[in-house]
């Protein structure tokens, strides 16, 4: 049985298309990008549009491969076939550990508004409890996760439309009572680019990971009845989905808000804004949202961690009990397995040092952009595969193979510019060692079952 017929095909074609559209989008749009806003000023929209166009020529190359060949495994099962089997390997691994340290971050900050919420009850506890609770809904099939996630990405859809629309309204002076208005603040203070070009590649790095996931809709929609059409459809729209929901919304708040407002990085930027406006229970509403928002993402962690998972083991890169799939197609296995792991994460967050939890975090600092790299390689060998033997595929990448290229140059670059940054060095000496380790780990594994590796 192959692994596209293990899985269940129980998501709906509703379920991939809100998935695609707003799925991933977390806490990092409603408050982190006010400290992006801080450090490089309006300009802060140049580095949303070199990170927004990165994910857009990304997801274009993963789409011509997801087309061809849809898979829950995506890039890993790609760079297996492109590469080699190390090169899935190596990616596959990271790319499951990346999602499992989501859980705890994503599981805190839920935990943060309950617990201002009802002081009684103690963070850990909270965290625990989200994170149970959203391990039960996949533990059952994928239909609950698709619904769940169906219900979390149309709230914040609602939620971002309906501040573009205020925004908009105050920027035209159409809100009585508003103390901003119109976009004055977009050159004032300082101007446009405050702090220079180097702060705003500084937020290159913050705003680039803001956008990590969008590659999840070529996982889940090999769990879909119609996977190619999904796929097409989610990479066609994500230039319109980057633009207005993060272009859109950081254009408004750059506008009416100062980028030097003591306020901004802490309380975050759409609170900040809806504050300004005078909207009433501006921190409530702006909570209820957040919390729906990392609860989507925890939900959309533990889907992918258990996924990526079972495709490792489908590929005979992890224990083969976790490509078991109960009656409904779930991977039960690999839920039970990332859940477990991500439990431990959860508690590490709390009983071990903070020191120590910022060196697991560091781990997965660059692995987004190692996620890339190996899309955009794999793209590049898998096309040039196909030409070779007169073919061409459905879904195509543009320009091929020179923006190809340019992405993995754009991206080598990032990461060169991070290592020169003393507080990205620790993220890039964290994901080479862990690199390494899983490399290591794998060479051998492959050496003692007597498996090609290189």
């Amino acid at each position: 049985m192959s692994e596209q017929q293990a899985l269940s095909r129980g998501l709906k074609d509703r379920h991939v298309t809100m998935l695609s559209i707003a799925g991933v989008i977390g806490a990092g749009l409603f408050v982190g990008s006010g400290h992006a806003i801080a450090k490089a000023g309006p300009a802060v929209i140049i580095a949303y549009m070199l990170a927004g166009l990165l994910v857009v020529l990304v997801m274009r190359m993963l789409g011509e491969m997801a087309v061809a060949q849809p898979d829950s495994g995506s890039f890993s099962t790609y760079a297996d076939r492109a590469i080699g089997p190390w090169a899935g390997y190596i990616i596959g691994w990271l790319y499951w550990w990346f999602w499992v340290l989501v859980i705890p971050l994503e599981a805190t900050a839920a935990a943060t508004i309950l617990n201002a919420w009802f002081v009684g009850v103690p963070l850990w506890a909270f965290a625990l409890g989200i994170t149970i609770l959203l391990t039960i809904t996949n533990l059952f099939s994928v239909k609950n996760y698709g619904e769940f996630e169906f219900w979390f990405a149309l709230a914040k859809v609602v939620a971002i439309i309906g501040f573009i629309v205020v925004g908009a309204a105050a920027i035209f002076g159409l809100i009585p009572g508003s103390q901003v208005s119109g976009v004055s603040n977009l050159l004032s203070n300082g101007g446009f680019m405050p702090a220079g070009i180097g702060a705003v590649l500084g937020a290159l790095l913050t705003t680039m990971f803001t956008f990590m996931g969008t590659e999840i809709v070529t996982i889940a929609a090999a769990e879909s009845a119609n996977p190619q059409q999904q796929i097409v459809k989610a990479t066609n729209s994500v230039i319109w989905r980057i633009s207005l929901f993060y272009f859109c919304s950081i254009f408004i708040v750059v506008a009416l808000v100062p980028w030097n407002d003591p306020a901004l990085p802490e309380v975050g930027s759409y609170q900040r804004v809806l504050d300004l406006i005078g909207v009433p229970h501006a921190k409530a509403i702006i909570d209820v949202v957040v919390l729906l928002a990392v609860a989507s993402c925890l939900n959309s962690a533990l889907y992918t961690a258990s996924r990526m998972l079972y495709s490792l083991a489908a590929r005979g890169d992890a224990f083969p009990l976790f490509k078991q799939t109960n009656q409904s197609g779930t991977p039960i296995n690999a839920v039970l397995g990332s859940m477990v792991v991500g439990f431990l994460t959860v508690i590490a967050n709390y009983a071990v040092p903070k020191a120590v939890f910022d060196v697991l975090l560091a781990t997965s600092g660059a692995i987004a952009l190692c996620v890339y790299v190996v899309i955009a390689w794999s793209q590049i060998k898998l096309r040039q595969r196909l030409e070779k033997n007169g073919e061409a595929p459905n879904f195509k990448m543009w320009l091929f193979p020179w923006l190809s290229y340019l992405v993995i140059v754009f991206i080598v670059s990032v990461l060169i510019f991070m290592a020169t940054q003393e507080d990205h060095q620790i993220e890039i000496i964290g994901t080479g060692l862990l690199i390494v380790f899983v490399m290591l780990v794998g060479w051998a594994r492959a050496k003692v079952m007597g498996r090609v590796w290189w």
